[in-house]
């Protein structure tokens, strides 16, 4: 049985050389309300083909992973009785021999992406290690994101982690794992909705054209490890530091008076945040995912040239 179904089009694009950018789907699925989420997810595909690359959403249906999806199939990504469940990577087996449809986290994305030929990939924030909860001196919550990009040998463009993250401990361990951590633009590492954090990077590049220069390079390195880079929400959507900073007390409170833990942590924060802020994380999360992938697309087409 074929468990990977990989979309014509991308299929023709692959073997032609193109550039092809890998696109996740729990962003449309569990990260922007039905409607919303339809029209981003026509947006990102058509950025992505406007800088001179073929897009390819990934997801799990019918009991295959699909790489490039379809207008019904993306209607059922978004619909807002998917029953779509989240899936890292360690829940690909599982969902496939259950038949349960999913959408793909940016570890289960970027293995899949791997497997399939593609090496670039466009994304909104990644996941890091999880700050501690009230009355708890350190967090055991590490996303498995930060293993699948030590792993693979993908490039990872995002607005840095969601900054209702530990964005030091995250940085720490990107680097023991060996993954180069760019900045685009930026000396400074991203907040997600806030264009710098406190920590400086070690490593910047100003173009798409350096930027490919740097995978390149990279990939013709040892070792198996992706790269990260990290390109700040444009300036227009940037989220208020001071509301951005009530918002996550608020929301950390809420979640030592609700017990969540775990993989809820996030999605619960990031539900406050979009109805606490009106909206306005909302507008933020769109601007950004959407520079990300039209960035990754320009990157994917000087790659292909080369």
């Amino acid at each position: 049985m074929t468990i990977i179904a990989i979309a014509d089009e991308v299929r023709a694009a692959l073997a032609a050389g193109r550039g092809v950018v890998a696109l996740e789907s729990t962003i449309l699925s569990h990260g922007l309300p039905s409607g919303r989420n339809r029209k981003v997810a026509e947006r990102l595909e058509a950025v992505v083909r406007e800088a001179g690359a073929v897009p390819a959403t990934i997801a799990v249906l019918d009991g295959k992973i699909r790489v490039g999806l379809d207008e019904r199939q993306l209607d059922r990504l978004c619909a807002a009785d998917s029953g779509l469940v989240k899936l890292s990577k360690r829940d690909l087996g599982p969902a496939i021999a259950m038949n349960q449809d999913g959408a793909t986290t940016v570890a289960s994305t970027a293995a899949i992406a791997h497997a399939a030929g593609i090496g670039v990939f466009g994304t909104g924030g990644l996941g890091g290690v999880h700050l501690p909860l009230p009355g708890k001196h350190s967090s055991w919550d590490v996303s498995a994101d930060l293993d699948a990009l030590a792993e693979t040998p993908v490039l990872v463009v995002s607005s840095g982690v969601k900054s209702v993250l530990d964005i030091e401990a995250t940085l720490e361990l990107l680097e023991t794992r060996s993954v180069p951590v760019i900045g685009y633009q930026t000396d400074h590492f991203p907040g997600f909705y806030l264009r710098e954090s406190a920590y400086a990077l070690s490593w910047r590049v100003d173009t798409p054209k350096q930027a490919a220069d740097v995978v390149h390079a990279h990939w013709q390195v040892p070792g198996q490890a992706g790269i990260l880079l990290a390109n700040p929400i444009p300036p227009e959507y940037e989220m208020d530091r001071e509301l951005h900073d009530q918002l996550l007390a608020d929301g950390v409170k809420l979640l030592d008076e609700r017990g969540v833990q775990g993989r809820d942590v996030t999605p619960v924060l990031l539900e406050h945040f979009h109805t606490a802020s009106s909206g306005v994380s909302l507008d933020a999360n769109e601007a950004l995912v959407v520079a990300n992938v039209t960035l990754a697309a320009q990157i994917a087409a000087d790659l292909a040239e080369r």
